[in-house]
């Protein structure tokens, strides 16, 4: 399972519902972008110390995706493909959908926009 980046947030801020689903998943992953996102944000909260430690606490849990080459050409393929439906998405979920597609993993994530994508499965909550 992909975490996108208000699932992160969710699970970090101690979402049930998202915790139990990973908990149920066989995989957790976070992709690098996710994790950018994620950091961005935490650098102007004001719990910032505590999301801090969460990282350095719990992000060693997760397999954290990397763009590759691979990626890469995913990542066009979907969004010529969008384009062409006239349905763009986001350039950073189209990154994650990407990531998700070559990894075959289910993206956990309340954003609709995503099962736009072909061959991706997303998990809402």
């Amino acid at each position: 399972m992909i975490l996108d980046t208000n699932a992160l947030s969710a699970f970090v801020d101690g979402d049930a519902v998202v915790g139990a689903i990973l908990r149920r998943a066989p995989r957790a992953a976070i992709p690098v972008i996710v994790l950018g996102e994620f950091r961005y944000g935490v650098f102007g909260s004001r719990h910032r110390a505590t999301y801090q430690r969460w990282m350095q606490t719990h992000l060693s849990h997760f397999d954290v995706l990397d763009v590759t080459d691979e990626t890469a050409t995913v990542y066009a393929d979907l969004r010529i493909a969008l384009k062409a439906a006239g349905r763009p998405i986001p350039a950073n979920d189209a990154w994650i959908a990407a990531l998700a597609l070559q990894h075959h993993l289910p993206v956990l994530s309340r954003d609709e926009h995503f099962d736009q994508v072909r061959g991706l499965r997303r998990k809402g909550w």
